[in-house]
């Protein structure tokens, strides 16, 4: 069975997306993002900030479990936080090894770590250690920082380190996220260790994942901007390995999640600004994957006022179908 993860992105896959997405349906995992542990033992409110389903058992509303990821390079202090999130009730514990941040790097954390497998060993291990045997623990890299020179040598050092799992973004940390993303270099590590695997990178449409599944040999796929601009991609991916594929969802159906998370946050107490400002962040992706998202991000993208914003969306619901493909066209 092929599974399918919810990528951990900074400042975008917050707790309310990812419980609108595990609704949406086909994810079995999701990560939360990276909780950055530099100097402290971090408190429960905490840990609840960025992963609230802490509260529900480690679980989405809809049942998806979710990791904690924790990102630092003082393996014992990485340790101490892992264990604690452990008592919490993390069903797992993920490390960042991947994130290519430039205010990250300098401090020696996330993609910056790649440069020396010992580094990736020695936070694993305690971290591993650190927890219970139980709880599962796993990390996700990239191909390397400069170059893929290193990129066996550190899938090896995870596995070594004691680590059950490993997802690799298929790209260097310098290339970011340029296409493309390297699938062939999974099929090379996954060969290489004898842990779980999940290939990350480049995967908007089904084509995608199909391609990406037949040269990297994987089955479990980590889908994070695809999955923000079609937000049914994980359900018409278990739908075509099922053999029954289903049609794109309808733009009315992208706009009522829209709606709904204008809703989760304001229930929240998030600013309108920063409400208005996830909903231009995610509208910018969805471009990718729907034509009318192009006209309506241009309509979007100077207002201010929620209200006004939200009154926008519920309008272009009430529009035809063909109406909000016409206004698309003729805005491209």
């Amino acid at each position: 069975m092929t599974q399918l993860v919810l990528a951990p992105m900074e400042g975008l896959v917050d707790w309310r997306v990812r419980q609108l997405l595990s609704a949406t349906g086909g994810f079995d995992l999701c990560v939360t993002e990276f909780i950055r542990v530099s100097q402290n033992l971090f408190p429960a409110h905490v840990f609840h900030r960025y992963c609230p389903e802490l509260l529900n058992g480690g679980k989405t509303l809809s049942g998806v479990p979710v990791l904690v990821q924790l990102m630092g390079h003082d393996p014992e202090l990485m340790g101490e936080n892992a264990a604690f999130a452990t008592t919490l009730g993390a069903p797992g514990i993920d490390i960042n090894f991947g994130c290519p941040s430039k205010t990250v790097n300098k401090h020696e954390a996330g993609a910056s770590l790649l440069k020396c497998p010992d580094n990736l060993y020695r936070i694993v291990s305690a971290v591993r250690r650190a927890v219970p045997d139980h709880i599962p623990v796993s990390a996700k890299v990239r191909l390397g920082y400069a170059d893929k020179e290193l990129f066996l040598d550190n899938a090896r050092a995870v596995e070594a380190a004691g680590a059950q799992h490993l997802t690799v973004h298929a790209r260097t940390k310098l290339e970011g996220y340029k296409p493309p993303a390297h699938w062939e270099y999974l099929a090379r590590i996954r060969e290489a260790i004898s842990i779980g695997m999940t290939g990350n990178g480049e995967i908007w449409d089904v084509a995608d994942y199909e391609k990406c599944r037949d040269v990297s040999g994987c089955d479990s796929f980590m889908i994070g901007r695809g999955a923000i601009a079609a937000p049914d991609l994980a359900n018409r991916i278990k739908a075509f390995e099922n053999g029954t594929p289903q049609r794109k969802e309808c733009w009315a159906d992208v706009l009522a999640i829209l709606l709904s998370y204008c809703d989760l946050m304001a229930k929240d107490g998030s600013t309108e600004n920063h409400q208005a400002g996830r909903i231009k962040q995610w509208m910018a992706l969805i471009r990718k994957s729907h034509t009318q998202g192009a006209a309506c991000f241009d309509e979007i993208k100077r207002i201010r006022a929620i209200d006004e914003l939200r009154a926008k969306l519920q309008h272009d619901m009430t529009l035809p179908e063909h109406q909000q493909q016409d206004v698309a066209i003729a805005a491209e």
